[in-house]
């Protein structure tokens, strides 16, 4: 029961992490989860596959000030606190090389991957302030190395770190704490979009050639990151902030 009590807000609710965090967040005890993301349906298909009054879904995207603060003073208005943010949503973008990168898809990256960061820390800080708490944002090995034709994805994922750090100084006075979490490659959708894209059609050779760059031979699977996810929203991680969590299977190593 590492999260006995607590409240919690994850964003990308209705993606392969945020549901197995979720799961996992209500068995270790927490007494309430936001689920946000951009898809009204995705996001009530996770609700009754996971079939628990303690979890509640908001529509937003993350990328827009008002709707974050709407699902954030949401999150506060059922609840009466918020005690962990991970900020989970995400877009992998497309993979191209960087000449032939359009600005709107870059835009697009940057906004949902690293505003939609500020933006939910922004709004999150203000009820954090009087009990503390622990913010996470989900940042990926592309955020410690750099990967040819993925410049928007790396780039944002690298601008989380810094985000982070910033946010930790400035919450560290209320006992705010702020980390990142960098999976590796996972078994989920957004790995089977970036195989296929490296390669149309033969995303199973590419699944291979990544496997082969993982010490551990293996894919992560979301519970892999969700364990992360909990231990640095438990009170076992108070003493932690400001540091990047690689869980990546020592791919980055």
């Amino acid at each position: 029961m590492l999260l006995k009590g607590k409240y919690a807000i994850i964003t990308g609710g209705s993606g392969g992490i945020g549901l197995a965090t979720a799961n996992m967040y209500l068995e270790e005890g927490a007494a309430g989860i936001l689920l946000v993301d951009l898809n009204k349906e995705n996001l009530e298909e996770v609700k009754q596959k996971i079939n628990n009054d303690k979890v509640h879904t908001f529509v937003a995207d993350v990328s827009k000030a008002d709707q974050v603060k709407a699902y954030t003073d949401k999150a506060v208005a059922l609840f009466g606190q918020i005690d962990v943010v991970f900020l989970n949503a995400g877009t992998e973008g497309v993979v191209k090389s960087l000449t032939e990168y359009s600005e709107e898809e870059f835009d697009l990256v940057l906004d949902v991957n690293v505003k939609g960061a500020w933006l939910g820390m922004k709004y999150a800080f203000p009820y954090m302030e009087k009990n503390g708490g622990s913010i996470l944002i989900t940042s990926s090995v592309a955020g410690v190395r750099g990967t040819a034709k993925m410049i928007a994805y790396t780039a944002s994922k690298h601008a989380v770190i810094g985000a982070m750090r910033v946010a930790a100084k400035e919450g560290a006075p209320n006992n705010i704490r702020v980390n990142t979490i960098h999976p590796g490659p996972v078994e989920n959708r957004m790995m089977r979009s970036l195989e296929d894209q490296f390669a149309p059609g033969a995303g199973a050779e590419v699944k291979k050639g990544f496997e082969s760059m993982v010490p551990l031979g293996r894919y992560a699977v979301n519970e892999d990151i969700a364990h992360m996810a909990v231990f640095l929203a438990s009170d076992n991680a108070k003493y932690i902030t400001g540091a990047v969590h690689m869980v990546d299977g020592g791919f980055s190593a």
